[in-house]
C-alpha cells in the first residue's frame, strides 16, 4: 500500500503528467468551443431554412433545429473531454474505459435528442387550434419515452458486456403475462390509441352509432364520454365504439337534401311544368345552397308528385332547417300566386248497383230515412 502511494506521489511530481494534463485540457477545451460553436451555426441555419420552407418540410427543419439546441452541454464536454484524452498516451485498461465512454456519452445524447424530438411532437399537436385527446397523447409520449430510454440502457450493458439476452427474455415473458391479465383493460387501452392515431372523431363532434346520438366530451384511457341530446352524459368502451358503425356529422361537409310534394289533379299541365322551373328559382336565390334537380315524379293516389333534391353547403342542422323553412315558405307563397293548390290526403268511394240500405233516423215522418226518395219523404212501399 505505501509503495503504490508513493508511486502515485511520484507520478504527479513526473513534468511529463503535467504536460500530458495540460494537453488534454487545452484540447478539450478547444474541442468544446468547436462542437458548441458548429452546433449553433448548424441550428441557426436551420432555423433560417425553416422559416423559409412550408409544409411538413418546414416541420421536420424545425424539429431538427429544436433538437439541436437543445443539445446537453454537459454530455458536449463529456465527448470533448474524450477527445482530450486521446490526444495523451494511456495504458489499455484506460483506453478500455474511453472506448466505452465514447459509446455511453453518444447513446445518452441520442436519447436525448429523440426524447426532444418527442416532447416536441407532443407540443406541435396544439399548434392548429384543434382540440386534442390529451388523454391518447400522453400515453403515446410516454410509451416512445420508454422505448427510447430502455433501448439506450441495453445498448450501454451491451456494450459494457453484460449479456442482456435473458433480461430481454425475461421482459417478454413478464410482458405476455400482464397483457394475458388485464386483456380486456388492454383492448380498450389500445382502441383509445387507435382513436388517437386514427381520429375517427375528436372532442366536440356529433357522432351517432346505435341508439346513441350526441356530442364527444371526453376521450379516456378506457371510455369515451358522450353528452346525448337529452341532456345525459352517455359513457361508452372505446373497443365497443370502434366495433360499430359510427357517423360522425361534424365532418359532413354538406347535406343532401330530398323532400317531396304534391299538387291536385286538376292543376292544369301547363302549371304543372312551371312548377320545376319555380322551385328552382327559388332554392337558388337562398344563400350556402346548390340546387340539383326537381321533377314531376309519379301519379299518386290523390295527388301529382313532385321530387325536388338539392345540397346545403353547411353541416349546421339549425342552418339546414333555417333554408328548409324558407324554402317551404317561399313554395307556399308561389303556389298561392300560380293558383295552384296542394293536394290533401282524400279518399272516395263509388256505388256501384243495388239500392241503399233503409236508416231509421229519428224524428223523421213516417220513421224512416229518405235514402231513395225525393224531397226528403220517406219511399213508399
Amino acid at each position: 500500500m505505501n509503495e503504490e502511494l508513493s508511486w502515485n506521489w511520484g507520478t504527479l511530481l513526473e513534468q511529463e503528467f503535467w504536460i500530458d494534463a495540460a494537453v488534454v485540457l487545452g484540447v478539450t477545451i478547444v474541442c468544446y468551443l468547436v462542437l458548441r460553436t458548429v452546433l449553433r451555426v448548424v441550428a441557426n441555419r436551420l432555423g433560417k431554412l425553416a422559416g423559409n420552407a412550408r409544409g411538413s418540410h418546414a416541420r421536420i427543419l424545425g424539429f431538427a433545429t429544436e433538437m439541436l439546441r437543445r443539445t446537453s452541454r454537459v454530455l458536449v464536454f463529456a465527448f470533448s473531454l474524450l477527445l482530450g484524452l486521446k490526444a495523451a498516451e494511456l495504458p489499455d485498461r484506460w483506453a478500455e474505459m474511453l472506448s466505452h465512454g465514447w459509446f455511453i456519452a453518444l447513446a445518452f445524447q441520442i436519447a436525448l435528442w429523440l426524447d426532444g424530438g418527442v416532447r416536441l411532437w407532443m407540443e406541435s399537436l396544439t399548434f392548429d387550434g384543434k382540440a386534442r385527446n390529451p388523454v391518447t397523447t400522453t400515453i403515446i409520449g410516454i410509451m416512445l419515452r420508454v422505448v427510447i430510454w430502455t433501448m439506450m440502457l441495453l445498448s450501454i450493458l451491451a456494450n459494457l458486456g453484460v449479456d442482456i439476452t435473458a433480461m430481454v427474455a425475461s421482459l417478454g415473458v413478464g410482458g405476455i403475462a400482464i397483457a394475458l391479465a388485464v386483456q380486456t383493460l388492454l383492448s380498450d387501452v389500445f382502441a383509445s390509441l387507435s382513436i388517437g392515431v386514427d381520429k375517427p372523431f375528436e372532442i366536440g363532434d356529433f357522432v351517432v352509432f346505435g341508439d346513441v346520438a350526441g356530442s364527444i366530451e371526453h376521450i379516456g384511457l378506457k371510455t369515451t364520454r358522450i353528452r346525448a341530446l337529452s341532456g345525459e352524459q352517455i359513457v361508452c368502451s372505446n373497443a365497443d365504439m370502434l366495433s360499430q358503425f359510427l357517423h360522425n356529422y361534424k365532418r359532413m361537409e354538406q347535406r343532401r337534401i330530398v323532400f317531396k310534394f304534391g299538387v291536385t289533379y286538376d292543376t292544369p299541365a301547363e302549371k304543372v311544368r312551371q312548377i320545376g322551373g319555380v322551385v328552382a328559382e327559388i332554392i337558388k336565390g337562398i344563400e350556402l345552397t346548390r340546387f340539383d334537380r326537381a321533377h314531376f315524379l309519379a301519379f299518386d293516389d290523390y295527388q301529382l308528385t313532385f321530387e325536388v333534391v338539392y345540397y346545403v353547403l353547411t353541416s349546421d342542422y339549425n342552418q339546414y332547417m333555417d333554408i328548409q323553412q324558407e324554402i317551404n315558405l317561399s313554395l307556399l307563397q308561389r303556389m298561392k300566386e300560380m293558383e295552384v293548390s296542394f293536394s290533401l290526403p282524400a279518399q272516395r268511394t263509388e256505388f256501384v248497383g243495388g239500392q241503399f240500405p233503409e236508416v231509421q233516423v229519428a224524428g223523421l215522418p213516417g220513421g224512416r230515412a229518405a235514402a231513395n226518395g225525393e224531397g226528403g219523404q220517406p219511399r213508399p212501399a
